[in-house]
This record gives structure tokens, sequence and C-alpha cells, in this order.
């Protein structure tokens, strides 16, 4: 009697992981908050830039994007960061309700439903670190880290820190993070987006592979970028391209000569330009 064929069960074939040697060689960049069409990716994935940052969440609230969807557009040769804040907290995110009142510190200028934190205090560190756990399930290549800005927002007076006391728990916070997430993927990546200034405090270069720079050339919006703080953002933002870390700039302006302007200046530098609206909710053309 014949031996009876048993069936055998291949593994599932596993996404190939991003090519994050990439890094080095990112020349473009697009950044999308919101406004996604038809709530995908397609459009992220289908464009031309090198890497891309959007928020962790598909509705910036409780819809996560996928994995599946994430390795979509990392299929698509492109780097994928995730937006998300460590100084403050918007009121539509899912931990709004449970952060203490405490630890919120008034609104952000411009932005009524979003609020300072007391991002020093061990209180807080939960909200950050469920959002790193998100990002590395999602399967994200780093994180895209905004409103470290909040130390230098917010006074000696509501905190009872010192300027250089808040500098310094800001980049505590971001080697934390750094830390924490390389500990668990290696290849992660850390952006922080402004503040460039962080950069003489010791451990902060070495906890980052990049940084994100608004309102480099053009103010919000089509305002050239002339006070005196324009030149010193600049003038740091160039010691950190000169440490080797990748430095992605984003300017806000709609008229056609000064989007032009903004990306010549930016490649001048050596930086990987992006002009856009403050919305950030829609994909811009590349010059």
């Amino acid at each position: 009697m014949a031996p009876t064929a048993t069936a055998t069960r291949s593994a599932p074939v596993q996404p190939p992981l991003p090519d994050t040697s990439a890094w080095d060689t990112v020349q473009s960049w697009g950044y999308q908050l919101t406004g996604y069409p038809n709530d995908c990716l397609d459009e992220i994935a289908a464009s031309g830039y090198d890497l891309v940052v959007i928020d962790l969440a598909r509705d910036g609230s409780t819809d996560y994007f996928t994995f599946e969807e994430i390795r979509n557009i990392q299929a698509a040769g492109k780097i994928v960061l995730a937006y998300f804040e460590i100084g403050a907290i918007e009121n539509y995110r899912p931990e709004w309700a449970t952060v203490p009142k405490d630890l919120k510190l008034g609104p952000v200028t411009s932005w009524p439903g979003e609020q300072h934190v007391r991002y020093w205090e061990p209180r807080w560190w939960p909200v950050v670190q469920g959002r790193i756990d998100q990002a590395l399930a999602a399967g994200f290549d780093g994180a895209y880290l905004d409103m470290v800005v909040t130390y230098e927002q917010i006074s000696g007076r509501d905190t009872g820190l010192s300027i250089k006391e808040r500098a310094q728990a800001m980049v505590d916070l971001i080697v934390k993070i750094s830390t924490y997430a390389k500990d668990r993927d290696p290849a992660f990546k850390i952006v922080p987006q402004n503040a460039p200034e962080l950069h003489v405090w010791p451990g902060y270069l070495d906890a980052i592979d990049g940084l994100g720079m608004e309102e480099l050339y053009f103010r919000a919006t089509d305002k050239p970028c002339t006070a005196h703080w324009c030149a010193d953002n600049r003038e740091a933002t160039l010691v950190v391209e000169v440490a080797g870390k990748l430095v992605l700039t984003v300017d806000y302006a709609t008229q056609p000569d000064n989007v032009r302007a903004a990306y010549a200046h930016s490649r001048a530098d050596g930086f990987a330009p992006y002009v856009s609206t403050v919305e950030l909710d829609r994909l811009s053309d590349q010059p």
C-alpha cells in the first residue's frame, strides 16, 4: 500500500524590513498629519518622497494605522516616522482624560485645544511610553517628536523651574525616549522637532538621529524669517547637521516664488526641505 502524502504547512512569509540604511541618503520628505484621502495612505505610498511623517493615529485619536499599512509605505521605498507630542497634549487624544489636571499647564499659544504639560514628572512618562510602544507595534521606522519647545514656552512662575532646569528636563526626556525605543529596536530613529539649541546639552546629540525644523526660512504664511532668532536657529541647526544628523526643514508658504526659495535655501544648507501649509492636511507637490 502506497504511503499517504502528508501535507506540509509553510511558514508565513514576513514582509521585508525597511532599509533604514537609506537614512543617510534622504533628500526629500513629506509631512501630513490629517486629511488622508479615504482615510488611507495610498497617496503617501505613491509619493516621490524618501521619507514621510504621518500621525501615529489615522484620526489623531483612537484609530491607529496598522502594521500592514506602514509596511506598504516602506515597500514603496520610504522611511516612515510617527508624529506625536512629548511636551503637550491635545484634547482629542485618547490619553487626554487620563492626564491629571495638575500635570496640565495651560493652553499652547494659538492652539486653545492643546495644553502644555509637566513633561518632567514621572506621571507623564506612561503617556509617552504608550505612544512609543504603539509606534513600534505598528512598524514605524522612528518617531517625530513635537512640542520640544514647551521647555521655553512655559515659565518659571508656573513650574518653579529655571529655563536651564526645564531644558535639562527636556533633554532627559528625549534621552529616555531614545534609550527605551532603541533597546527594543536599535534601528528605530528619534527626530525631535525644533529647539536646535539643545545640541549643547550632554547626551542630546547621541540620543537623536535627526532634527525637524519649522519656519527656518519662511514663517506662516509666506513671511520671510528675518528675526534674530531665525539666524540663531539656522546657526544651531547647521551645528546639528555637521554632527552627522539628518535635518528636515518645513516652511509654510504658498506663493510660488517663496516655495522655490525655501527649497533652494534648505538644499543649499545641506538639509532636506518641505514646504506646506500650517494645517499639514495635504501632501504638497515637490518643485
